[in-house]
Parts: C-alpha cells; structure tokens; sequence
C-alpha cells in the first residue's frame, strides 16, 4: 500500500472516530411553519434539476473517498445507493491517479454502478490542468469538484505550505468541459473568498461549511507534531450559506447535515442542492450497503413530508419559507460581514 492509499485508509477510520451527531448552527435558524398548509405529501415535489440532470431529490452523496481497496467497495455503495435513490454522487479526490494510475478502479467503480447518473469528480488545486481533464474523461464525470482546503494541508503532517492557487483553479477550469464546482472542506466560505472566485468568472461553489466532519481534527490525530487550535477555524455551514446568497453566487450547502429539516433549511437559505457526507458513510459503516440505501430512500421519504408540512410543491419554493436567525447568529453574521 502507497503512503498516499494508507493516508486515505486512516482518514476513514479517523472519520469514523470522530463521527458524533451535534449541535451546530442549523439549530439557530427556525422556520416558520403554516399551520394549515394545503397540501400532500408527494415524492414528486421534491424532485429538481441540477446542472441539466433530473434527479429525485435535492441533496446529494459527498466527495469521500478513493485511492484504496477499502475506499473502493465503499464507492461501489455510493454508486449504486445514488442509482437507486436517484441523486447526484462524488468520489473523494482523485488526484492520486496523477501518480497511481493502478488506482482508477477505486473510483470508477462508483461510475460502473450508476452510469446514468450525475457525477461529480474531485481533484486539488495543485493537479496539473491536463491530468484534471484527463480524469474527467476517464471517470467520466460531468462536473469537477476542486476543493480548497488550507486548514487541512497546514495540519497534515505531509500537506502542502503553498496556497497560491487562484491562477491553477483557473487553468483547470479552462481544460475541463464540465461545470467546475471550487468546494471547501469543512471551514466554509468567508465573502472576501467569494467575491474573488467570481472576480475569476468562478460561479458555482461548494461551502464545506463547519459543523460536521473536521478535518483538521482528522490530520492532527495523524501527527507527531499537532496543532490543535487548527480544530476551531472555521465558519459554519449556515453562516456560509448566507454570505454566499448576500454575494449572489450559486452554491451547494455541505458541512454537518443531520436530517432533512438540514436539508430544507439549507434550500430555505439558497442552496441550490445539499451535500452529505459522512453521515452516509457512517452508515454503510455500521449497517453495510443495505445502510447507506435505506438512508438515502429514508432522507427522500422525510423531506417529502417537510415539503408538505411547510406548504410547498418544488425545490424552488423553499426560498418562500419565512425564518429567524435565534441564539445571536444574525448578530454574528453582521460582525462577519462588516469587518470582511
């Protein structure tokens, strides 16, 4: 096994160990609910269209893994719990075929499961254009996460200390003839970063918000050498959500979704779909690939009845969804915005 497929092997069961349902910022947002909504539940209200695909619900199955023999039967489950659940699914960065092509397979496997099915591929800012094109093609993706994780590399014993990345986003970008989709990892999206992907003509992002799985946690248990305070950087899912919708920039909410009141509340904020992660890999860690289906049909199932409970019949009408910000979020989120 590489040292880069044993760091993939150490990253799922730091995951794992780690795993803990929490309070986090979805918990400060409350909805306003009708009491007399009029209407049905139906499977069919909370079907939608991301990046030109029909797909059966608005959340989708998260970058994870890839890399190993362990990775590839769990992305053999994601592919095939999206096929059958009908949503979009990603495999976790693939940037290790820049150097390990023999290691294809463990990410193909998800696109051999639903080939039908929207897909998103994964790569760092620092794979060279032409192998993220390259990796488009051969996992046969269509739509390319890039993710942007800092925090993460500056707490990884053998991560990167370079983050001048803006100029190599751009170049992948410009390879590739899918959508790209620049995705934090777990410590969100603050405005200055935004208003400078779409100063680069950047239009859709990911906001890996926190409040979910921490990957500065997950590297300092890898090191000799931690830094802890690493472990608290970063804005929240929520709070990201609503700098992203105040600068006017597509976005997937992802970062420590727990249930389908989550889910609805980050389309009340603007998301134009939801991320989730390990939830779902916790899932198929504890209950197999029966697990991760009967999450992601249970997920589908719940968010229907939200649908119905809150009066509306499409995705797009959850913006119509009054809210309040409880617990000083709305005073936060000022502090935040004033002095970026």
């Amino acid at each position: 096994m590489s040292n880069h497929s044993k760091r993939k092997e150490e990253h799922l069961a730091l995951a794992k160990k780690y795993f803990t349902i929490k309070d986090n910022d979805f918990d400060r947002i409350e909805l306003v609910r009708p009491a007399l909504p009029e209407s049905r539940v139906s499977s069919a209200a909370i079907a939608c269209e991301i990046l030109g695909k029909k797909v059966k619900a608005p959340f989708y199955i998260n970058a994870m893994t890839g890399g190993s023999e362990k990775s590839k039967e769990i992305n053999r489950a994601i592919g095939k719990a999206s096929r059958i659940g009908q949503i979009p699914f990603a495999t976790g960065s693939s940037s290790i075929l820049a150097k390990e092509k023999d290691q294809l397979a463990s990410f193909y496997v998800a696109r051999e499961e639903n080939p039908d099915g929207l897909f998103f591929a994964n790569v760092n800012p620092n794979t060279p254009a032409n192998t993220a094109k390259n990796i488009v093609q051969e996992l046969q993706a269509d739509a390319l996460q890039i993710h942007i994780n800092t925090v993460q590399e500056l707490a990884m014993p053998e991560g990167d200390r370079d983050f001048v990345w803006i100029d190599k986003l751009k170049a992948i970008r410009d390879v590739v003839d899918v959508p790209v989709i620049i995705k934090e990892v777990g410590f969100g999206f603050d405005k200055a970063s935004i208003e400078l992907l779409q100063k680069n003509n950047f239009n859709l992002i990911d906001l890996g918000g926190a409040g979910g799985t921490n990957f500065a946690q997950i590297e300092n248990a890898r090191s000799s050498h931690p830094l802890p305070y690493l472990d608290e950087l970063g804005l929240s899912t929520v709070k990201s959500a609503l700098i992203a919708e105040e600068c006017g920039i597509d976005f997937f909410a992802s970062g420590g979704i727990r249930n389908a009141l989550d889910i609805l509340k980050c389309l009340v904020l603007g998301a134009k779909s939801v991320g989730i992660a390990n939830l779902f890999l916790q899932a198929y860690e504890n209950s197999g690939e029966d697990g991760l289906i009967e999450t992601v049909l249970r997920f589908e199932d719940e968010l229907a009845g939200l649908f119905a409970l809150f009066g509306i019949n499409n995705v797009n009408e959850a913006k119509k969804i009054k809210y309040a910000l409880t617990k000083g979020l709305w005073k936060e989120l000022i502090q935040i915005i004033v002095d970026d």
